[in-house]
């Protein structure tokens, strides 16, 4: 990034994690657990609408889904009403902050991420109770939020530099690129941070405005993060914070006439209808709506014959177990070769045991999945496996006494053939499928071998073997000699190939671009 509207950036650096082993550091976090109990814990909060808090007749319960029983804040339903008047407040906004100045964007995004690194703890909190991340879990995805905030500031400048054109001897041309509109950002439980904040700040720093709809599990981080925004000086009218049920913020959102863009992450099933859906051309719609979706994956990880088996293992079980399985980049297959296959499988089952679940406000290895709901349909699958599989680790749920919740311990499968749901389906869950490849190129066909790609792994000390996979796999974003997990902003650009969804690659240098039209502008001399 040259030039002299990046003049005055420091070189960007990723925000270190919290090293929690500290007691200082571990205590710090045990006060933020406190204080979040004692300030938010039993409110109900608002939307905020035109740059106003907004409530409603009815409101949703959030349960903390380490004990379900447990409800730890609300927010209201939206109407229709409420709806249109969303809408029509991020149009009107759109028109001033449209022409603002790309400087005064990556200044709020500067000041924001100074806020968010102030608070961290307290954010880690906040998600640890509304969606069951441990502190570690937590805590790099609100230092991946601070990323984002100095990442988008730098691209925001970038972009507004517009790209050089080959000269015309009588004429000046330039391309620039001109924001959208209204982007209605659709937004998922297991990232509720990070993965809202990198699409909204997408659509903003392009100079578009935003409908923000939460996932109803997980508001509380979003909103605390839309705040934030607004205490660093963005316009209260750029984001529209909605909540609420499908019928207000679901189809008819995705189809109203004045959304310019829908920015998706969420399952392939949603993502593909919205898809659908906003192809269609409604009365008084001027424009083909754009869509960016991130829809899921069924992540490989192929460790060949001469890779380091126990770095290979201790990426499987954490890229596996992590967050219990609930991240879309998550693996859930491993394909080793046959002559390594039962040398790797005793490690990673090795590793996986001494996992323990518990509480995520104790920062347990592995906590809950979201909800019951979610663990009786992860069930459902492993009591599947059980008839067409070796089941060699758990298959059941933990003894958490008298706490309700969607616990399910980590669970492994060995001798998974390829047209097994196991090795086909994302479970969205701790459940690991092990299959055998007759070699290494075997093993990269049988990766391939899903109508996802997002993320997949590949481990070897053969520079040839390397050479192939980097040509041959079939992902957004292929590892090598690491875990499929913990894609950074700025550095590893996500997004995903086939049915994962569009390969926009959030954190990269193209993302910007799905936020914008081109215009090219000719002036004769």
């Amino acid at each position: 990034m040259t030039g002299t509207l990046m003049e005055g950036f420091l070189p960007f650096e990723h925000e270190p994690y919290h090293n929690f082993q500290d007691p200082a550091t571990a205590q710090a976090q045990e006060q933020a657990f406190r204080s979040v109990r004692e300030q938010y814990v039993g409110r109900t909060f608002p939307m905020i609408i035109a740059g106003r808090e907004a409530t409603g007749e009815k409101t949703h319960d959030v349960h903390n889904p380490a004990d379900t029983r447990e409800v730890v804040w609300r927010f209201p339903n939206a109407t229709h009403a409420q709806r249109e008047e969303a809408i029509a407040a991020a149009k009107a906004a759109f028109e001033d902050w449209r022409f603002s100045d790309p400087f005064q964007r990556a200044t709020i995004f500067k000041r924001a991420a100074e806020l968010l690194r102030a608070r961290r703890f307290e954010f880690n909190a906040v998600m640890t109770l509304e969606n069951g991340k441990n502190w570690s879990e937590a805590d790099g995805e609100v230092a991946e939020s601070v990323d984002h905030f100095e990442v988008f500031a730098r691209e925001a400048m970038r972009w507004a530099q517009g790209k050089a054109v080959y000269p015309m001897p009588d004429e000046h041309v330039t391309t620039v690129y001109e924001p959208l509109g209204v982007v209605a950002c659709i937004n998922p439980w297991n990232f509720p941070s990070a993965i809202p904040l990198g699409m909204a700040l997408g659509a903003i720093a392009a100079g578009n405005t935003v409908i923000w709809k939460p996932a109803s599990d997980t508001p509380l981080s979003s909103y605390l993060m839309v705040e934030l925004l607004f205490q660093a000086g963005l316009p209260r009218g750029v984001i529209q914070f909605v909540t609420g049920d499908h019928d207000v913020l679901g189809d008819d959102l995705v189809d109203h006439k004045d959304i310019r863009m829908i920015a998706f992450t969420g399952s392939k099933n949603i993502g593909c209808r919205i898809y659908e859906r906003a192809s269609k051309v409604h009365p008084g719609q001027r424009w083909l709506k754009r869509v960016i979706a991130e829809m899921g994956g069924k992540d490989p990880m192929v460790i060949c014959a001469d890779a380091d088996l126990d770095e290979a293992a201790a990426g499987i079980v954490a890229a596996a177990f992590g967050y219990a399985g609930q991240k879309c980049s998550a693996c859930s297959r491993v394909i080793a070769e046959d002559s390594v296959y039962d040398a790797l499988l005793e490690k990673v089952v090795e590793r996986a045991k001494r996992l323990k679940v518990g509480l995520p406000e104790d920062n347990a290895d592995l906590g809950p999945v979201i909800h019951e709901r979610a663990a009786r349909n992860i069930l459902r699958y492993i009591e599947g496996g059980k008839k067409t599989a070796k089941l060699v680790l758990g298959g059941d749920q933990p003894d958490m006494g008298d706490r309700r919740g969607g616990y399910v311990n980590p669970t492994i499968f060995s001798e998974v053939e390829p047209n097994d749901p196991l090795f086909q389906e994302e479970i969205f869950g701790p459940v690991l499928a092990f299959s055998r490849a007759r070699d290494w190129r075997h093993a990269i066909e049988l990766a391939n071998d899903s109508e996802y790609g997002l993320t997949a792994s590949f481990y070897s000390r053969d520079p040839h073997k390397i050479t192939e996979a980097r040509k041959l796999m079939h992902f957004g974003n292929l590892y090598i000699n690491r875990k499929c997990t913990g894609a950074l902003s700025g550095t590893h650009a996500f997004g995903g190939y086939g049915m994962s969804g569009t390969n926009a690659k959030v954190g990269g240098p193209d993302y910007l671009f799905w936020f914008m039209q081109t215009k090219t502008i000719a002036q004769r001399y």
